[in-house]
């Protein structure tokens, strides 16, 4: 009886490992501390603005978003605006009427130029805000933009219509090229495609009009506590929009949140400290949505 007894306990003990091997997600803080969710969603609402870096094809970076939204619309009400990178400055009427139910969502998504798979991956929150009466920005630049500055530069944006322009941040926008930065950010792109040092400053520039386009939409829509979802390279490290988001609208407290993939999460990877205020880490063999 004692022997059976010891294998059943060892057999639950084995089984509970087996379990916490196979955890889904975990969470840490800027330290490296593993936390609970509620903790994070504590401090986040303290924040002005929350920044949700994700892996776009990440089905949990996706939940979290979600679960973060809900527990932020618990603490905030109707406070609460949403926005992300995924929409697109001059759809802001079409989203509009599909969240004010004047549109269907068959012609949402045939006219807002959405991404593959916003239907799995974004519309949760989309919907979300639509069936609780949050408001929602469409944050980025229109693409054909972004395309244009990345064949031209940034000088191109000067000669569009002042509609155009409307869909924008005030130009120009802030910017200084630094050469050995962007070669460090975009090196292995840089490789891959054998870019010129010309081209590399465009890729940049093109980067930039997203990112400040981001943070002058998210300064002017700023009637509340701000949710922004965006792919982690737009957040980390408080760069990307964030630093333009601090020349819009200076003294706001910024809150960041970002995903990232291991190979074991039951600790946050040294290399990983100093992306954000708060990590969540995902299995390497995590499947993806595409």
């Amino acid at each position: 009886m004692k022997k059976f007894i010891a294998y059943l306990s060892f057999s639950i003990l084995s089984a509970s490992v087996s379990a916490a091997d196979m955890a889904a997600y975990r969470l840490f803080d800027n330290e490296g501390k593993e936390i609970s969710f509620d903790v994070m969603t504590d401090s986040l609402a303290k924040a002005d603005v929350v920044f949700i870096g994700e892996n776009h094809n990440c089905p949990i970076s996706h939940w979290m978003e979600l679960n973060i939204t809900e527990a932020l619309h618990r603490i905030h009400g109707q406070t609460l605006v949403l926005g992300e990178e995924m929409l697109e400055s001059d759809n802001q009427v079409i989203l509009d009427e599909y969240m004010h139910r004047q549109i269907p969502f068959d012609r949402f998504e045939a006219e807002a130029r959405l991404w593959d798979n916003f239907s799995t991956d974004y519309y949760p929150v989309v919907y979300y805000a639509k069936d609780n009466g949050l408001r929602f920005v469409a944050t980025n630049v229109p693409r054909r933009y972004a395309a244009a500055v990345n064949e031209n530069g940034l000088t191109c944006l000067d000669s569009l219509s002042s509609v155009a322009k409307s869909w924008l941040p005030p130009l120009p926008i802030p910017f200084e090229y630094d050469a050995e930065a962007n070669a460090s950010k975009f090196g292995a792109m840089m490789m891959l495609s054998r870019r010129t040092p010309e081209q590399m400053q465009r890729l940049a520039e093109a980067q930039a009009i997203k990112d400040a386009t981001m943070a002058w939409f998210i300064a002017s829509n700023l009637t509340g506590p701000f949710i922004h979802i965006n792919g982690s390279y737009h957040s980390d490290g408080r760069d990307g929009i964030i630093p333009y988001l601090n020349h819009y609208r200076p003294g706001l407290k910024i809150a960041t949140v970002t995903s990232v993939r291991q190979e074991d999460i039951s600790t946050l990877d040294p290399d990983n400290i100093g992306r954000a205020d708060f990590y969540i880490a995902v299995p390497e063999s995590m499947t993806t949505t595409y």
